[in-house]
């Protein structure tokens, strides 16, 4: 990786401080695993190789995982950089792999800490706390892995949604997480991807709202908890009601959708 992409990086995320130094607020392991997920995401955007950090990720011990990842917005800004940069590096490499989407998101071929994890892992077990994917966030998986119960979030994030890119034509557009402002990034995710994605036809009242939210539709409280969403964001009258129907996936691969600058 070149030196002045990386310094791009840690500066942009105030990882670096006005003196060049470490964050002293973090805890090095902290840092050190934010700092991976953030560098993988890189190489993978500037099309960088990307070896060493598997390598890393791969050899990392459990022990380290849990300790660097001590709380939701850590974990969720891990898992989030991770899912989005293998996805991209998988596919850049083998496109003709998005045509059996459910082998793609189902089969184990990423190593974390020694561990064969799938994309499906990441999405549905770690980031929604072993939900069962088809379950529209209803139900939990009866028999999740240690190592799934040991590094998932404890509780469920319907604006994660909103962040991972799964080299779709309607997915978010990938940006660069970090848990400082993690909850910040998030909800600014949420509301652009909203605004691109909902329409309100007040002469048919029906609330038409991207497929994601039909998908995990308990995530989000149900449909009571996304027009509870959609007003806050002034998206849906607020003293409206509506049938709500969801929008068709275009799932036409398109790869490099990142944000053009941080937001």
């Amino acid at each position: 990786m070149k030196p002045a992409a990386f310094t791009f990086l840690l500066a942009w995320f105030n990882i670096i401080d006005s003196n060049n130094k470490m964050n002293d607020s973090i805890p090095y392991t902290e840092v050190n695993l934010i700092n991976i997920s953030q560098q993988l995401l890189l190489a993978a955007k500037t099309k960088e190789p990307t070896d060493s950090f598997v390598d890393i990720l791969k050899n990392i011990s459990e022990e380290k995982m849990r300790n660097g990842l001590a709380s939701d917005n850590l974990k969720k800004t891990f898992w989030i950089n991770l899912y989005n940069a293998y996805t991209q590096i998988i596919l850049s490499k083998g496109p003709s792999r998005y045509k059996k989407r459910n082998s793609f998101f189902g089969n184990r071929q990423i190593i974390i800490a020694g561990i064969k994890l799938s994309l499906d892992d990441i999405e549905h077990g770690i980031l929604r706390r072993s939900k069962i994917k088809w379950s529209e966030g209803y139900f939990n998986k009866l028999f999740p892995s240690k190592f799934e119960k040991q590094n998932r979030v404890d509780t469920v994030d319907s604006r994660i949604h909103f962040s991972l890119n799964c080299g779709a034509r309607s997915c978010p557009p990938i940006a660069y997480y970090n848990p400082e402002n993690i909850d910040r990034q998030l909800n600014l995710a949420t509301t652009i991807y909203l605004k691109n994605e909902t329409e309100y036809k007040a002469e048919e009242n029906v609330l038409y709202l991207p497929a994601i939210m039909g998908w995990f539709r308990a995530d989000f409280g149900g449909k009571k908890g996304m027009k509870i969403v959609l007003k806050k964001l002034n998206l849906f009258p607020a003293a409206a009601d509506a049938k709500i129907k969801f929008k068709k996936y275009d799932w036409n691969l398109y790869l490099n959708n990142y944000k053009t600058e941080a937001e």
